[in-house]
């Protein structure tokens, strides 16, 4: 049954609105603790060049492996590191082998500087990984034309990002955001990419998107676990805001307590 901290996507229910990847941080230890205080819905993973050997035996894999058994959230491997369609093909099928999932997250990287995603080839990625039986998630800009044409195909979702990767800016056109969820309002929006603090997650909420995917902000906080935790409270308190539709904001002040009829009140 769906509830204010889950969401449906691709007939699936994902329990919980804030998703976090696995990278970068101190430890594994502290990365799996972190992970229990987020309780995301989706934990992301890369497998890049690494053989599947490689994969299963690295203490970093079994610790998320241990997670995601224990707290049912689910696997979300990601073609981070791809040029080209044809290598984010590659990798999806690779991914989808070794962690038995046919969710991922399309990464096509058009600019190693911006990590601005390749649009062109992350439209014909997803198609050709759609038609594979992908539930293909893509990483994609706040451009409107682009998410309506990468749901067109088939995605279940689209994830554009609040800034570039790894930035901590927030959602730095907040006017196209808004535009995106007013255009595309019965599609599944997450915030991919650039959020830096909770209060910047809790905007995205307050904005109507339905979930939110970060790393480096909690990886590389000086306490991984309680930005997590931060991080938890923030989401399902901006998409409780959402749900209970905020005010809205006045040019001019309107007293909560009209003063005008109230005894002893001397008008001039």
């Amino acid at each position: 049954m769906t509830t204010e901290n889950t969401i449906n996507i691709a007939g699936e229910e994902i329990n919980g609105r804030l998703w976090l990847g696995t990278s970068m941080y101190p430890s594994p230890e502290v990365m799996r603790d972190s992970l229990q205080a987020g309780k995301p819905g989706f934990v992301t993973l890369s497998l890049r060049r690494q053989t599947a050997q490689q994969v299963a035996d690295n203490g970093h894999w079994q610790y998320v492996q241990e997670f995601v058994e224990q707290s049912g959230c689910k696997i979300l491997p990601n073609t981070a590191g791809c040029h080209t369609a044809d290598e984010a093909v590659l990798l999806s099928n690779m991914a989808r082998e070794l962690f038995k999932t046919d969710w991922i997250k399309l990464e096509v990287i058009g600019d190693d500087y911006t990590l601005q995603p390749h649009t062109t080839q992350l439209v014909k990625a997803a198609e050709t990984l759609i038609q594979q039986g992908f539930k293909v998630l893509p990483y994609c800009t706040d451009d409107l034309v682009l998410c309506k044409e990468l749901l067109a195909v088939g995605c279940p979702a689209v994830m554009p990002w609040g800034a570039p990767i790894g930035t901590g800016k927030g959602l730095l056109n907040r006017h196209q955001l808004t535009t995106l969820r007013e255009r595309l309002s019965d599609a599944v929006l997450i915030i991919d990419a650039g959020l830096g603090k909770p209060s910047q997650a809790m905007d995205a909420m307050e904005l109507g998107f339905d979930a939110v995917l970060l790393n480096t902000a909690v990886a590389k906080a000086h306490d991984p676990v309680l930005m997590a935790r931060a991080f938890y409270e923030a989401v399902n308190a901006g998409r409780m805001a959402y749900s209970a539709g905020m005010m809205q904001e006045r040019q001019a002040a309107s007293a909560s307590t009209p003063t005008l009829g109230m005894p002893f009140w001397h008008q001039n």
